[in-house]
């Protein structure tokens, strides 16, 4: 018998009782960095998003799109600025960051999906009123704050086996369009949806220790100590706050991992192991 082949089988075999695990449950997933900029990781991706519904995993995807919006704006000559981090949008900025998300990235992630033989449906947190905004500050100009989230829209799609795929944007009271930041807009459907995981994929490891360690369990508690000290700290900082929010919500568990690993998300729902930073309220 080829060996490559008894090894599929056997590792098939293990992760049996964790697809019994997660059959029916839904895992909101908020795809960035490396994975949506090479093709070889986008097919890769879309190809454990379609075996993950195949098994009966229900996977919600939202996506970012920064590096995309900064290229546009550079083409365009439009130019961008940030405060803490997040992005003054404006009038004429809201135009390229909405083409971008819905009209490219998205477009781009449900084709990739679909290809590999799963039914995605590309969604903005505009349609239905999936996501009502106010605005986070007025020097951030159209950066929305979600107050509001409706799920019927993903939960009719879950009912008939479609994938969602979410570009993060949201609609205002008035009818005006809102720019939200990606792991937010994540925290909040899996917030809405009371997902059984919130897996946040970016570009690095999970989250570090002192020692440079990745921690492959914590609690809100060492988050706190943890960010105190400084130990987390920058852009890990509000992806912790993510986790923690959507914990606080009804969401069972959160990991921060790194999307550049080979099948990160079969590693984490399907594998004794792993991968990643899991963010749990203690037992």
């Amino acid at each position: 018998m080829n060996r490559d082949w008894a090894a599929t089988a056997a590792t098939l075999s293990q992760a049996l009782p964790y697809m019994q695990r997660y059959n029916d449950a839904t895992v909101v997933i908020k795809l960035g960095g490396h994975a949506m900029g090479s093709d070889a990781a986008m097919l890769e991706f879309a190809r454990d998003v379609v075996l993950m519904r195949q098994v009966g995993v229900k996977p919600v995807i939202v996506h970012g799109g920064g590096p995309m919006i900064n290229d546009m704006l550079k083409r365009l000559n439009i130019k961008s600025e940030f405060i803490n981090g997040k992005r003054v949008t404006d009038a004429a900025t809201m135009e390229v960051v909405e083409m971008v998300l819905s009209g490219l990235v998205n477009a781009k992630i449900v084709q990739a999906i679909s290809a590999q033989g799963g039914r995605a449906v590309g969604v903005s947190g505009k349609d239905s009123g999936l996501i009502i905004c106010e605005p986070e500050n007025e020097e951030l100009g159209l950066v929305g704050k979600p107050v509001k989230v409706n799920p019927t829209l993903l939960t009719d799609m879950a009912e008939k086996e479609l994938i969602p795929v979410i570009s993060p944007l949201g609609m205002g009271m008035n009818g005006e369009t809102f720019n939200i930041n990606g792991d937010t807009a994540a925290g909040v459907i899996a917030s809405a949806l009371k997902a059984d995981r919130l897996l946040l994929l970016t570009d690095v490891s999970g989250v570090k220790n002192a020692d440079g360690e990745v921690m492959t369990e914590i609690t809100p508690d060492q988050i706190a100590d943890m960010t105190a000290e400084g130990t987390i700290a920058g852009g890990m900082i509000p992806k912790t706050q993510t986790a923690l929010d959507a914990l606080n919500a009804g969401v069972r568990a959160a990991v921060i991992l790194d999307g550049r690993a080979p099948n990160a998300c079969l590693l984490e729902l399907f594998t004794e192991h792993g991968a990643g930073s899991i963010i749990r309220l203690p037992r």
